[in-house]
This record gives C-alpha cells, sequence and structure tokens, in this order.
C-alpha cells in the first residue's frame, strides 16, 4: 500500500547514526518516502557522500556533523529548526563481549553515553519543534538486548534497556501532545560495521557471531522497518515493535547451519 506524502509541517526527518548500517538505510528509505532528511553522525564524509547520494536519486537530504554525547553541539544543531517531523535516534552501539566481572568501565560508559544520553540529548533539544509540527514521531532504534539479557552483553544490554525505559517513559510523559513515541527492537542484524566495532577490528570474532545463520537481518529491512511504522496515519502508535530473522528465536536461541 502506498503511503501519502508527509505534510510540509513534517517532512523534516533527522537520522542520527546515519553514516552506515541501520541509519544510513533509514535515510534513504524515508528519503524515499518524501521526506527531507537531515543525516547526522560524526563521521562527516560518510554523511556527506549519502547527503550528495540521496539528492542524486532525486530526494531531499542534507549532511550536518554530529557528536550526539556533546549536548552543546546538539543545542545548537536544534537551533537550525523552527519544526521537524521526525527523530530517529539510531546512534548507538555495542563494546566488548566480557562477563560482568571483568566488563571494561570506560566500554559500559561509552555504551551508555551513547544509546541512552544521546537520546536523550536529541530527543530533549527537538522535542519542542517535533511539538511545534503538529505531528511528530520520537523513533528509538533499541535492540532486542533491551528485552532480555544474555552472557557477555551486559553492558550493551543495560544500555538498550535503557533506551527501551527511556522511549516507555516518554510515551506515558507527552500523552496528550501530537508526538508519537515508537520503539523499534531489532534482534540479529549483519551489518559491515556492528559485530566489527564490538569486537574492536576482530574479523573473526565479528563473522562468528553470522556464523551458520543463512539469513540475518539486513539495515534495510530494519530501515523498512522504521519507515512502515513512522508512515502509519498519525493516530496510529506502534509503541514497540520486535523483529528477528526467522533463525532467531531469542537473544540466547539461534538456529545455525553448521
Amino acid at each position: 500500500m502506498a503511503t501519502a506524502a508527509p505534510s510540509a509541517a513534517s517532512r523534516i526527518a533527522v537520522v542520527t547514526g546515519a553514516s552506515s548500517g541501520i541509519g544510513a538505510a533509514t535515510a534513504r528509505q524515508l528519503a524515499a518516502a518524501g521526506y527531507r532528511v537531515v543525516l547526522t553522525a560524526r563521521r562527516k564524509d560518510r554523511i556527506e557522500a549519502l547527503a550528495e547520494e540521496i539528492t542524486k536519486a532525486g530526494h531531499q537530504a542534507t549532511a550536518y556533523a554530529l557528536d550526539v554525547t556533546d549536548r552543546a553541539a546538539v543545542d545548537e544543531f536544534a537551533t537550525a529548526f523552527k519544526t521537524i517531523g521526525v527523530l530517529v535516534n539510531n546512534a548507538g552501539g555495542a563494546l566488548g563481549a566480557d562477563p560482568v566481572a571483568t566488563g571494561d568501565p570506560a566500554d559500559w560508559r561509552q555504551m551508555y553515553e551513547t544509546n541512552v544520553i544521546g537520546t536523550l540529548n536529541l530527543t530533549q533539544a527537538l522535542l519542542p519543534k517535533l511539538v511545534a509540527s503538529g505531528d511528530g514521531t520520537v523513533v528509538v532504534v533499541s535492540s532486542t538486548a533491551g528485552h532480555g539479557t544474555y552472557e557477555g552483553g551486559g553492558g550493551y544490554v543495560a544500555a538498550k534497556h535503557g533506551a527501551h525505559v527511556l522511549a516507555e517513559t516518554l510515551r506515558l510523559e507527552i500523552v496528550g501532545q501530537p508526538v508519537r513515541v515508537i520503539e523499534i527492537a531489532p534482534g540479529m542484524v549483519k551489518t559491515d560495521e556492528f559485530a566489527l566495532t564490538r569486537f574492536s577490528g576482530d574479523k573473526e570474532k565479528a563473522e562468528k557471531v553470522y556464523e551458520g545463520v543463512a539469513e540475518p537481518l539486513t539495515a534495510d529491512d530494519v530501515a523498512g522497518t522504521i519507515t512502515w511504522a513512522v508512515t502509519r496515519p498519525s493516530h496510529v502508535n506502534v509503541d514497540l515493535l520486535v523483529l528477528r530473522p526467522r533463525a532467531q528465536a531469542s537473544n540466547t536461541k539461534v538456529h545455525r547451519d553448521l
């Protein structure tokens, strides 16, 4: 079913972590759906290249280099807008897979800063702009890690639980305002960078995550789900949508052909 183009008042969509993976795929798909996308990430060259790609495809895109954990920079970024229609809080990631007993506190702190405080920063700074649009949407891209624990995932699980609770609480607190709060919680997604970053560039460990899994989710799968949720009629709120590949029954139960 075709979706209606967003209204002029709500046509701007800000996507964080747009330099690769789910964020980049979401920017492409929201642009194709009629939004003027604002791409944010720390890697300026990546988002500028993506903005150029999207523009050449006949859509509208702007790149803005931004570290979501830098509150002063986020507040300055927010001054560029009178209204926006959509905020996709996608910036995040995992670091390490050590048990709680030996996990690096610096990794835990960084994961919390990016996945939770970064989401908080953007949401606080842009919420008035979303309300002003008369039809705003906040998307929090969490993870199935935000809904279940697994060994070796303590720091990431804690951070994604934080992101989940942020979305759930915000929805309660702004009910009655013209803003929806959507949480998308993907399971196993194979992207170029997620596992590689988690294991500090160790390709062997990164590939092990997906070993024997014929079809893990792709960035486009998740982006399509985000775009679908965002483009539902204004009165329809997708509170929480969990998606996994068919081969994954839970965080700890995955079918592998080995």
